[in-house]
């Protein structure tokens, strides 16, 4: 996952726009986008949805990200989705996904993981301490990855949507 993944494909608010090359820069670096723009893009995102709960890919990305978000948004997590895999394969699989993104190559690849090992594993660590995490064997097929989780999401009870129409 790359630090912008988050951003809803259906969110085009100026804000991302605005900040469209910096992300890029930062994304292209194997970097994380600085917390104060992506609780924004987030918190825009969340306030401008009807609905009352969210996925949220690939954040928070360090512990600055998981303050930040907590502080600013007054929320946390019902549960942590983690998809475990080996770094062999999560490299493999990111080489041969040919999307033609400027973060597919290994020197990139390289640089993603020792952030997320530095940065991203202690947050996995600290909801796991707090019982939030849902772990799943991502190493093994689509379809068996997908069974899990189903019935992750089938634990915690549905909420009610809003009726935007009344």
């Amino acid at each position: 996952m790359d630090s912008s993944s988050f951003v809803p494909q259906s969110v085009h608010c100026f804000a991302y726009f605005s900040h469209r090359t910096m992300i890029h820069n930062f994304k292209k670096e194997g970097k994380i986008v600085p917390s104060e723009i992506t609780v924004k893009l987030l918190q825009q995102a969340m306030q401008q949805s009807d609905n009352k709960r969210f996925i949220i890919d690939g954040f928070p990305r360090n512990e600055e990200n998981r303050a930040a978000f907590e502080n600013i948004v007054k929320i946390k997590p019902e549960f942590v989705l983690f998809f475990d895999c080996p770094e062999v394969e999560l490299t493999r699989r990111i080489l041969n996904r040919n999307q033609g993104r400027v973060d597919d190559n290994i020197e990139t690849i390289g640089k993603r993981l020792k952030v997320y090992f530095e940065s991203t594993l202690p947050v996995i660590n600290y909801y796991n301490s707090k019982g939030k995490v849902q772990k799943i064997d991502a190493q093994r097929s689509v379809d068996e990855v997908f069974e899990d989780v189903k019935s992750v999401f089938a634990k915690f009870k549905p909420v009610a949507r809003v009726d935007s129409t009344k």
